[in-house]
């Protein structure tokens, strides 16, 4: 027979008490040698993707530098996901699953926008920026006309320091290259100042990139009042998204997220961006559809919401209105009578007129009759029913019309239900 082997134990274990002996042997020790790996030089020739993929992310960010620096003819054309259609080649998947759920390519049918241009206003009045408020501003200092102001809104200007200017306008050059990461600590406390919108005009907003755009939208909507979020969005935002619109046919997703953020503060969107751009007469169709998807997808409080549906019915129509006013009818607020009147009298407004209205406008009447058909008096829904016979579609006015004739208006008492 062969000999027995020994058990190893490990260390001794002859000083310690039987007890804790026992203790011991019921759980599992940890063991102190380290594993040393050997690194096979085979392996040492090849990069894991991870790595690869940092690097050629690297790689690109250098070589659209070298592009900014070499000037605009060396540029590769814009390869942000921007909102609508206009185009027929593909951005590409990447574009598709970043864009997502916020928005839908837009078709604008060119009958349309000829039958909106019809409304638009002839004589629109100049837009005015940032850069047009500033210059006039300096004007009156430097004639001793300007007067020293409380208000709040106004803008006070002063002389800058050299230095801070020229901190500023290494601001600026960040700026118009940004893509990503952390902003200067210098740009971040603009909102906090006294004269933050003369040293908003040293880092020159119309060179800004889109990311940019959306970083100082976040900034300043969570950061200024109110009323001076309504100058940034009327100022900045809403001359760039304009800008972009026009030049591209449809919108960057940054700037889209830009407006979708400014929403966070619904009174100084609607009076510094919403309202001006329906007020100039020179809001397009492609305009207030791309801006109007982002009301539509947002939730607004009912009195910001019923306080805009006023002053688009009280105001000049242009086609782009009726956009906004469907949009805001399929929200099914609960609108007070006195919104509701107002928008009645908007439509009855276009009984005697003998242009050929827009699809849009019976779209937008229809859509109120859907939702608001029980909110009308017993005479409105007869005036609304004359205007059918004026103002008519082949297949939208015989649906208003059912929609009026079948409507249990406001004042109409309903009877007791006897038990």
């Amino acid at each position: 027979m062969g000999k027995a082997k020994k058990i190893k134990s490990g260390k001794s274990k002859r000083n310690v008490p039987l007890e804790k002996q026992i203790e011991d042997d019921k759980f599992a020790k940890p063991s102190t040698r380290v594993k040393v790996r050997q690194r096979n030089d085979e392996d040492a020739e090849f990069v894991d993707s991870n790595l690869s993929q940092r690097i050629l992310e690297q790689a690109r960010l250098q070589q659209d530098e070298i592009e900014d620096d070499m000037g605009p003819s060396a540029r590769k054309p814009p390869a942000a996901p921007r909102l609508g259609a206009g185009s027929d080649e593909s951005d590409g998947e990447e574009t598709d699953s970043m864009a997502g759920d916020f928005y839908e390519k837009i078709e604008v049918d060119e009958e349309d926008e000829r039958a909106l241009e019809m409304f638009m206003s002839a004589n629109p009045a100049p837009r005015r920026t940032l850069a047009d408020i500033i210059m006039e501003k300096v004007t009156e200092k430097q004639t001793e006309l300007q007067t020293q102001c409380s208000d709040a809104g106004s803008l006070q200007v002063q002389e800058l320091d050299p230095r801070v200017r020229q901190m500023y306008e290494g601001v600026r050059d960040v700026l118009a290259k940004y893509r990503s990461g952390k902003l200067p600590k210098a740009f971040k406390i603009v909102p906090s100042l006294r004269n933050w919108e003369q040293i908003l005009y040293v880092t020159d907003p119309g060179r800004w990139s889109a990311a940019a755009m959306y970083q100082a939208t976040r900034i300043f909507t969570s950061n200024l009042s109110e009323k001076m979020a309504q100058r940034f969005f009327n100022l900045v935002l809403l001359p760039r998204v304009r800008d972009d619109i026009a030049e591209f046919k449809r919108l960057n997703f940054h700037l889209y997220q830009a407006l979708r953020k400014a929403l966070f503060k619904p009174g100084a969107f609607m009076k510094g961006l919403l309202l001006p751009l329906c007020e100039s007469g020179t809001c397009t169709l492609r305009e207030a559809i791309i801006i109007g998807s982002v009301v539509a997808r947002n939730s607004i409080p009912v009195l910001h919401s019923s306080a805009a549906l006023l002053k688009i019915a009280e105001m000049d129509y242009n086609g782009a209105n009726s956009v906004f006013l469907r949009i805001f009818f399929d929200k099914k607020y609960a609108l007070p009578y006195r919104v509701v009147d107002a928008v009645v009298f908007h439509f009855l407004r276009f009984e005697r007129d003998r242009r050929e209205l827009p699809v849009l406008w019976h779209q937008a009447l229809l859509t109120f009759v859907q939702r608001y058909k029980g909110d009308i008096s017993s005479e409105q829904r007869e005036l609304l029913l004359g205007l059918l016979r004026h103002q008519s579609h082949a297949t939208i006015t015989p649906e208003v019309r059912r929609e009026l004739q079948h409507a249990r208006c406001r004042d109409v008492e309903v009877p007791p239900v006897c038990s």
